[in-house]
C-alpha cells in the first residue's frame, strides 16, 4: 500500500507560525494527511502506578498520532531539555515514529559532538577547541593562528557567530563567555570564507545547494547569502548519507565549506534545517518529500508490527 493511499494524523513539535509551518501544512494536505502542531513546552508525561505510561501535549496524547515530526526546540533549562527528549524517547520506545529521533537531536544540537562523529568517520573538519575558561580559550586562540570563529555550541542560522582576529577582542569575548557560564567553541577560520555547499538530506535523497555571500564570510541565507542548485557528486552523496546514518538523521543537512588552504571540510550538521533558500534554488517544495518520508516510515513500522504479531501467533500455535 502506498503512503499516498493512507490518511495519517501527524504531529509537528514546534511553532505553527511562519513559512516553514505553512509549507508542511500544505504538503500534508496535498498528500491527504492531517497535520497538527504543539509547542515543546506543552509536553507532559504520566505514570499511573499500574503499568500505564502516557505522553501528551496540547494537541493530545502522542499515542493518538501516527508520527511526530520534530522541528526547532526552544531554549530551556537542562531539566526542560532533558525531559522533552525523554518524552520523545518514551514514545519512540513504545513503537511510535519520531523524525528526527531524539538520539539524532541529542547529537546534532551539540556542534562539537557532531564534528567528533564526522571526524570519526574519516571526513575533514576544521580544527576546533572547546574549553570552559578564558585562559583555555586564549590558548586555543593562539594555537589556532589568531584567526578564529567563535560560536555558541548550541544555535543556528549564524546567530551569535563571530570571527575574531584581534587578541584584545578575543580576551573580552572569552571573558564574557566565562562570566555567563558558557563554553568557548573556538574554531580555526577556514579561508577564503563566504562559500559552501549544503547537502540537504531526506531519507536516501540528497540535493546540493551552493551558498555564496559577496560581502560576508558567513553563508547563512538569513544573513544575506544567495543559493543555487548544484549537482551532487557521488563522493558528496556518500558523505552526506554516511553522516546522516551515523547520527540518525532522516531529514537534515550537512554543510561543507570550501577551503583555499586544503580540502573542503564539514562545518556543521543540522537535524532541524531551514529550507527556504534551498527550495528557492531547487524549484520545488521540499516539504513534499519530507511528509512522504514520514508516511513511509509509519507504513514500514506497521508492516514490521504485523510481521512480529504473526510470528508470535504462529509460535503460540
Amino acid at each position: 500500500m502506498s503512503s499516498q493511499e493512507v490518511a495519517l494524523r501527524l504531529l509537528v513539535l514546534g511553532s505553527d507560525q511562519g513559512w516553514h509551518a505553512e509549507q508542511l501544512m500544505t504538503a500534508a494536505k496535498r498528500a491527504g494527511h492531517t497535520l497538527e502542531f504543539a509547542p515543546y513546552e506543552s509536553l507532559a508525561s504520566e505514570l499511573d502506578g499500574q503499568g500505564s505510561h502516557r505522553c501528551y501535549c496540547d494537541a493530545g496524547s502522542l499515542e493518538d498520532f501516527d508520527a511526530v515530526l520534530t522541528r526547532t526546540m526552544p531554549v530551556g533549562s537542562l531539566e526542560q531539555i532533558t525531559f522533552r527528549l525523554a518524552t520523545l524517547h518514551s514514545f519512540l520506545n513504545a513503537g511510535g515514529v519520531v523524525i528526527n529521533s531524539p538520539r539524532a537531536l541529542e547529537t546534532a544540537i551539540d556542534k562539537y559532538a557532531t564534528l567528533a562523529v564526522v571526524q570519526s568517520l574519516g571526513f575533514d573538519v576544521p580544527a576546533t577547541v572547546v574549553v570552559q575558561s578564558r585562559r583555555g580559550a586564549m590558548q586555543a586562540f593562539d594555537r589556532l593562528g589568531s584567526d578564529v570563529v567563535v560560536k555558541p555550541i548550541f544555535g543556528g542560522e549564524g546567530r551569535g557567530v563571530m570571527r575574531v582576529r584581534d587578541r584584545q577582542l578575543a580576551w573580552t569575548t572569552f571573558s564574557t563567555l566565562e562570566r555567563l557560564g558558557a563554553v568557548s567553541y573556538v574554531q580555526r577560520f577556514v579561508p577564503p570564507g563566504g562559500i559552501d555547499t549544503r547537502l540537504f538530506v531526506v531519507g536516501d535523497q540528497v540535493w546540493g545547494i551552493r551558498r555564496r555571500s559577496t560581502d560576508d564570510w558567513r553563508t547563512n541565507v538569513s544573513q544575506g547569502a544567495v543559493s543555487e542548485a548544484v549537482a551532487v557528486t557521488a563522493a558528496q552523496r556518500e558523505l552526506a548519507l554516511r553522516i546522516a546514518d551515523k547520527i540518525g538523521i532522516a531529514i537534515g543537512s550537512v554543510d561543507v565549506i570550501d577551503a583555499s588552504d586544503g580540502p573542503a571540510r564539514v562545518l556543521e550538521v543540522n537535524a532541524v534545517p531551514g529550507w527556504k533558500g534551498a527550495q528557492q534554488a531547487l524549484g520545488f517544495p521540499l516539504a513534499d518529500p519530507m511528509i512522504d518520508l514520514v508516511a513511509s516510515q509509519v507504513l514500514r513500522n506497521r508492516a514490521q508490527a504485523s510481521t512480529t504479531t504473526a510470528s508470535v501467533v504462529r509460535s503460540a500455535v
